[in-house]
């Protein structure tokens, strides 16, 4: 990705060594401690798995490496991208863009919905509007996962800030209301669904991207495309269990989420975004 040289957001704060004190939260699960860190690193309420109380401390001192500070500055680039894309689209549309805030941090981080840890991977926030992202899950992606490259690391902020403009159409806010007036697989499917549209946006992202920066490289998008395969249920159920239960799926199998991404990247249509259009939601959620 050509990313070097190029305008960087304004809206990144820094909290490196600045995680809140308390004590360290547990995450885990039968899958083990990769499958689900991998199978949250999208997800959009991490609420679940996050703590409420805690106490923000000063943190200590750290020392950082010219490779870590890098990746920061990419980060500030590929977010000043998402905002340029996203203001075009939105006032194509007649809309307003309102752009949301990344908060880099190492270890553990206060957020409006909670005190989160790591490992629950890159995570979006609606109640503050906020990306938060520990950089070092794109060594995770490179070592674990067999999703290396710069792109693969711009779908992932692509697919975050996806979320956000979820929040400002509102199909967040729908989906959440689902909670408790559908079954668990019920809500299953809606999230499925929510994440899809993620992908989706990522892919709606790369086609104007493109376009109006021509900043990808020859083997760019395959980056984009295999770590969306990676990071599929059926893929991550596959690897921690050894079998796939599709109807514990949250975030759609390899094939669904290559599939959406693949739309946004071809259509380059906000209108062909909408994974919701069945009757499980008209019901639970009405536009």
């Amino acid at each position: 990705m050509r990313w070097k040289g190029r305008r960087k957001s304004t809206n990144v704060e820094d909290r490196r060594g600045r995680g809140p004190a308390g004590p360290k939260l547990a995450i885990g699960g039968g899958m083990g401690v990769l499958v689900v860190v991998v199978m949250l690193l999208l997800g959009v309420d991490p609420s679940q798995l996050l703590g409420t109380g805690g106490q923000t401390g000063t943190g200590t001192q750290r020392q950082t490496t010219p490779e870590e500070e890098e990746r920061v500055e990419f980060v500030k680039v590929v977010l000043a991208d998402t905002e340029d894309v996203w203001g075009r689209v939105f006032t194509d549309a007649g809309l307003t863009y309102r752009q949301p805030k990344l908060v880099v941090f190492t270890g553990r981080v206060q957020s409006a919905c909670g005190l989160a840890d790591s490992g629950v991977g890159p995570f979006y926030c609606p109640a503050d509007e906020s990306i938060y992202l520990d950089v070092s899950f794109f060594t995770q992606m490179r070592k674990q996962l067999g999703a290396p490259g710069d792109f693969a690391q711009a779908y992932v902020i692509a697919h975050e800030v996806g979320h956000h403009v979820q929040k400002l159409l509102g199909d967040m806010q729908k989906v959440h209301r689902a909670r408790g007036k559908v079954s668990q697989r019920e809500y299953n499917a809606l999230s499925v669904r929510l994440e899809l549209q993620a992908d989706f946006y990522a892919g709606l992202f790369a086609h104007h991207g493109q376009r109006m920066k021509r900043f990808l490289e020859e083997g760019d998008l395959e980056e984009a495309i295999n770590a969306a395969k990676a990071i599929g249920d059926d893929t991550l159920q596959r690897r921690g269990r050894g079998y796939v239960e599709p109807e514990t799926f949250t975030h759609g199998s390899s094939a669904q989420r290559v599939a959406w991404f693949r739309r946004g990247l071809e259509t380059g249509d906000l209108r062909a975004g909408n994974t919701f259009d069945d009757a499980l939601f008209d019901r639970v959620a009405p536009k």
